[in-house]
Protein backbone atom coordinates (compact mmCIF):
# COMPACT_ATOMS: atom_id res chain seq x y z
CA UNK A 1 0.00 0.00 0.00
CA UNK A 2 1.40 3.50 -0.62
CA UNK A 3 2.98 5.30 2.03
CA UNK A 4 3.94 8.63 0.25
CA UNK A 5 2.13 12.20 1.37
CA UNK A 6 3.46 14.52 -1.78
CA UNK A 7 3.15 18.17 -0.65
CA UNK A 8 3.93 20.80 -2.83
CA UNK A 9 3.63 24.25 -2.16
CA UNK A 10 4.00 28.27 -3.59
CA UNK A 11 1.14 30.64 -5.22
CA UNK A 12 0.55 33.80 -3.47
CA UNK A 13 3.00 34.09 -0.32
CA UNK A 14 0.34 35.73 2.21
CA UNK A 15 -0.50 31.85 3.15
CA UNK A 16 2.94 31.46 4.03
CA UNK A 17 2.68 27.71 2.09
CA UNK A 18 5.93 26.68 2.88
CA UNK A 19 6.08 27.13 6.67
CA UNK A 20 2.06 25.85 6.42
CA UNK A 21 3.32 22.78 4.60
CA UNK A 22 5.95 21.87 6.85
CA UNK A 23 3.74 22.16 9.86
CA UNK A 24 1.35 19.99 8.35
CA UNK A 25 3.71 17.74 7.01
CA UNK A 26 5.28 17.29 10.57
CA UNK A 27 2.07 16.27 11.79
CA UNK A 28 1.47 13.56 9.31
CA UNK A 29 4.74 11.88 9.81
CA UNK A 30 4.29 11.47 13.03
CA UNK A 31 1.20 9.43 12.47
CA UNK A 32 3.22 7.37 10.20
CA UNK A 33 2.78 8.63 6.46
CA UNK A 34 6.59 9.21 4.47
CA UNK A 35 6.49 12.51 2.82
CA UNK A 36 8.48 14.40 -0.14
CA UNK A 37 7.48 18.35 -0.38
CA UNK A 38 8.26 19.68 -3.48
CA UNK A 39 8.16 24.07 -4.41
CA UNK A 40 6.30 24.97 -7.10
CA UNK A 41 3.88 22.54 -9.40
CA UNK A 42 6.39 20.66 -11.61
CA UNK A 43 6.14 17.69 -9.65
CA UNK A 44 2.85 17.51 -11.70
CA UNK A 45 4.70 16.98 -14.65
CA UNK A 46 5.55 13.28 -13.05
CA UNK A 47 2.80 11.23 -13.38
CA UNK A 48 4.38 8.16 -12.44
CA UNK A 49 5.18 9.85 -9.24
CA UNK A 50 1.62 10.92 -8.41
CA UNK A 51 0.57 7.86 -9.73
CA UNK A 52 2.70 5.93 -6.65
CA UNK A 53 1.62 8.14 -3.73
CA UNK A 54 -1.05 8.11 -1.26
CA UNK A 55 -2.06 11.40 -0.71
CA UNK A 56 -1.34 14.55 -2.54
CA UNK A 57 -1.32 17.93 -1.15
CA UNK A 58 -1.37 21.55 -2.81
CA UNK A 59 -0.59 24.38 -1.26
CA UNK A 60 -0.69 26.99 -3.90
CA UNK A 61 -3.08 29.47 -3.56
CA UNK A 62 -3.87 31.23 -6.93
CA UNK A 63 -0.79 29.29 -9.07
CA UNK A 64 -0.90 28.61 -12.74
CA UNK A 65 -1.05 24.96 -13.97
CA UNK A 66 -0.89 23.57 -17.72
CA UNK A 67 -3.50 20.95 -18.97
CA UNK A 68 -1.20 18.49 -19.07
CA UNK A 69 -0.09 19.28 -15.35
CA UNK A 70 -4.20 19.41 -14.60
CA UNK A 71 -4.87 16.13 -16.08
CA UNK A 72 -2.02 14.36 -14.72
CA UNK A 73 -3.41 15.34 -11.03
CA UNK A 74 -6.83 14.66 -12.15
CA UNK A 75 -6.02 10.98 -13.20
CA UNK A 76 -4.36 10.34 -10.37
CA UNK A 77 -7.04 10.88 -8.23
CA UNK A 78 -9.32 9.18 -10.03
CA UNK A 79 -7.11 6.22 -10.48
CA UNK A 80 -7.02 6.15 -6.43
CA UNK A 81 -4.66 8.57 -4.89
CA UNK A 82 -6.08 10.79 -2.38
CA UNK A 83 -6.08 14.62 -2.16
CA UNK A 84 -6.29 16.55 0.63
CA UNK A 85 -5.52 20.54 1.71
CA UNK A 86 -6.54 23.28 2.98
CA UNK A 87 -7.34 27.14 2.76
CA UNK A 88 -7.07 28.79 -0.72
CA UNK A 89 -3.50 26.35 -0.99
CA UNK A 90 -6.23 23.68 -2.20
CA UNK A 91 -9.24 25.61 -2.18
CA UNK A 92 -8.34 28.58 -4.51
CA UNK A 93 -5.08 26.89 -6.11
CA UNK A 94 -5.94 27.10 -9.80
CA UNK A 95 -8.80 29.55 -10.49
CA UNK A 96 -9.39 28.32 -14.09
CA UNK A 97 -8.64 24.75 -14.03
CA UNK A 98 -12.10 23.45 -13.27
CA UNK A 99 -11.69 19.49 -13.51
CA UNK A 100 -9.52 20.39 -10.46
CA UNK A 101 -11.55 22.01 -8.93
CA UNK A 102 -14.36 19.41 -9.73
CA UNK A 103 -12.03 16.83 -7.90
CA UNK A 104 -11.73 19.74 -5.04
CA UNK A 105 -15.45 19.95 -4.27
CA UNK A 106 -15.41 23.40 -4.23
CA UNK A 107 -13.84 26.82 -4.81
CA UNK A 108 -13.28 29.63 -2.86
CA UNK A 109 -15.28 32.82 -4.20
CA UNK A 110 -15.09 35.59 -0.80
CA UNK A 111 -14.02 36.12 2.65
CA UNK A 112 -16.19 38.96 3.69
CA UNK A 113 -14.92 40.96 6.82
CA UNK A 114 -11.40 39.31 5.74
CA UNK A 115 -10.03 38.25 9.22
CA UNK A 116 -12.72 37.70 11.91
CA UNK A 117 -14.30 36.06 14.78
CA UNK A 118 -16.28 33.03 14.35
CA UNK A 119 -17.51 29.50 14.91
CA UNK A 120 -16.82 26.15 13.49
CA UNK A 121 -19.74 23.69 14.26
CA UNK A 122 -18.41 20.21 14.23
CA UNK A 123 -21.59 17.78 14.41
CA UNK A 124 -21.20 14.60 15.92
CA UNK A 125 -21.33 12.38 12.46
CA UNK A 126 -18.67 9.58 13.59
CA UNK A 127 -16.38 10.48 10.53
CA UNK A 128 -13.07 9.74 11.41
CA UNK A 129 -12.26 12.96 10.21
CA UNK A 130 -14.33 14.74 13.10
CA UNK A 131 -14.66 12.17 15.33
CA UNK A 132 -14.47 13.31 18.69
CA UNK A 133 -13.65 17.29 18.00
CA UNK A 134 -16.09 20.03 19.35
CA UNK A 135 -17.15 22.82 17.89
CA UNK A 136 -14.35 25.68 18.28
CA UNK A 137 -14.08 29.29 17.37
CA UNK A 138 -11.39 30.36 15.29
CA UNK A 139 -9.86 34.07 14.13
CA UNK A 140 -9.32 33.94 10.52
CA UNK A 141 -11.07 34.40 6.95
CA UNK A 142 -14.75 33.09 6.81
CA UNK A 143 -14.41 31.33 3.70
CA UNK A 144 -17.70 31.60 1.33
CA UNK A 145 -17.19 28.79 -1.18
CA UNK A 146 -19.07 27.39 -3.87
CA UNK A 147 -19.30 24.16 -3.29
CA UNK A 148 -20.51 20.46 -5.01
CA UNK A 149 -23.57 18.96 -3.34
CA UNK A 150 -22.39 15.00 -3.67
CA UNK A 151 -19.96 16.45 -0.77
CA UNK A 152 -19.95 15.09 2.72
CA UNK A 153 -20.10 17.85 5.32
CA UNK A 154 -18.65 17.31 8.54
CA UNK A 155 -18.45 21.05 10.03
CA UNK A 156 -20.22 24.35 8.86
CA UNK A 157 -20.18 28.03 9.55
CA UNK A 158 -23.19 30.36 9.67
CA UNK A 159 -22.22 34.03 8.56
CA UNK A 160 -23.74 36.48 10.65
CA UNK A 161 -24.24 38.83 8.02
CA UNK A 162 -21.93 42.07 9.53
CA UNK A 163 -20.33 42.63 6.42
CA UNK A 164 -22.29 41.12 3.31
CA UNK A 165 -26.12 41.30 4.84
CA UNK A 166 -27.18 39.00 2.57
CA UNK A 167 -25.28 36.35 3.96
CA UNK A 168 -27.35 36.61 7.25
CA UNK A 169 -27.89 33.13 8.32
CA UNK A 170 -25.61 31.42 5.38
CA UNK A 171 -24.56 27.90 6.96
CA UNK A 172 -21.97 27.09 4.69
CA UNK A 173 -19.51 24.15 4.45
CA UNK A 174 -16.16 24.40 6.39
CA UNK A 175 -14.94 20.37 6.33
CA UNK A 176 -15.76 18.08 3.70
CA UNK A 177 -14.91 14.90 2.23
CA UNK A 178 -15.63 13.06 -1.31
CA UNK A 179 -14.91 10.75 -3.32
CA UNK A 180 -13.60 11.67 -6.93
CA UNK A 181 -13.12 8.31 -9.12
CA UNK A 182 -11.68 6.38 -6.55
CA UNK A 183 -9.49 8.97 -5.16
CA UNK A 184 -10.42 10.03 -1.47
CA UNK A 185 -10.88 14.04 -0.94
CA UNK A 186 -10.58 15.41 2.14
CA UNK A 187 -10.85 19.55 2.62
CA UNK A 188 -10.83 21.73 5.54
CA UNK A 189 -11.00 25.62 4.98
CA UNK A 190 -9.25 26.52 7.92
CA UNK A 191 -5.45 27.31 8.13
CA UNK A 192 -4.78 30.79 6.26
CA UNK A 193 -1.75 31.63 7.95
CA UNK A 194 0.84 29.16 10.36
CA UNK A 195 0.09 30.68 13.54
CA UNK A 196 -3.88 29.28 13.25
CA UNK A 197 -2.54 25.75 13.30
CA UNK A 198 -1.70 26.37 17.03
CA UNK A 199 -5.02 26.41 17.51
CA UNK A 200 -5.23 22.52 18.03
CA UNK A 201 -8.19 21.75 15.95
CA UNK A 202 -6.88 23.53 13.16
CA UNK A 203 -4.05 21.90 12.75
CA UNK A 204 -6.14 18.21 14.01
CA UNK A 205 -8.34 18.47 10.80
CA UNK A 206 -5.66 19.49 8.20
CA UNK A 207 -3.47 16.44 9.69
CA UNK A 208 -6.99 13.76 9.52
CA UNK A 209 -8.06 15.62 6.33
CA UNK A 210 -4.54 13.79 4.79
CA UNK A 211 -4.49 10.85 6.70
CA UNK A 212 -8.32 10.01 5.61
CA UNK A 213 -7.49 10.91 1.86
CA UNK A 214 -4.48 8.50 2.12
CA UNK A 215 -6.75 5.64 3.44
CA UNK A 216 -4.93 5.63 6.90
CA UNK A 217 -8.37 6.39 9.28
CA UNK A 218 -11.18 4.39 8.79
Amino acid sequence: MPNKAIFFWGGWEGHEPRRCVERVAEAVRGAGLETEIHEGVGVLDDRDRLAAAAVLIPCVTMAEITGDQERNLVEAVAGGVGLAGWHGGMGDAFRSATNYQWAVGGQFVAHPGGIIDYRVDVPETGHPVTRGLASFAVRSEQYLMHVDPSNEVLATTTFSGEHAEWTRGLVMPVVWTRRHGRGRVAYSALGHACAEFDNPPVLELAKRCVLWAAGRLA
